[in-house]
């Protein structure tokens, strides 16, 4: 399931107020973006290249959850507290973002209402779609047939 990039979804007026706090970066192929457990203090609007989502599993190196392009939103954590990634985050091609800084973010949509409901809608749809591509992935790590779990007697 796609959805609508996040620029896409919001008001014309309330992607130009965002933009307002956009600075344009870029992140060569193989850059680390971002660590699970580390503050989470920004996000990303991709323009150009693909970054690979990735988690931490006991054992194994960092698992490939979810590849993202052109309009994705690289980062959801900087709006729930305690504002640490929950997943990692590299550059797999030249990455062009948009970055903004999550602080200016989350007061902006305070003071917009209607501006906040639309960005915090926009990211639990991509919350809801990590989560769904997180557990598809675990199950085809850990699934019957793989030997990591004990099949049901």
């Amino acid at each position: 399931m796609t959805t609508a990039p996040l620029l896409n979804v919001l008001p014309a007026e309330g992607r130009a107020r965002l933009m307002q706090f956009a600075s344009e970066v870029a992140f060569p192929a193989g850059t680390r973006i971002f660590e699970e457990g580390k503050p989470a203090d920004r996000f990303w609007i991709v323009r150009t290249g693909s970054v690979d989502l990735d988690i931490q599993v006991a054992g194994r190196r960092p698992v490939v959850i979810e590849s993202l392009g052109h309009g994705d939103l690289l980062g959801w954590s900087w709006l729930l507290p305690p504002y640490v990634w929950r997943m990692g985050a590299g550059a797999f091609t030249l990455v062009r973002a948009y970055e903004f800084d999550a602080t200016a973010i989350r007061a902006l949509c305070e003071a917009d209402p209607t501006l906040g409901l639309a960005v915090t809608r926009r990211v639990l749809d991509v919350v809801a779609r990590r989560l769904q591509a997180t557990r598809h992935r675990l199950l085809d790590m850990c699934g019957p047939g793989t030997g990591t779990m004990p099949t049901p007697p």
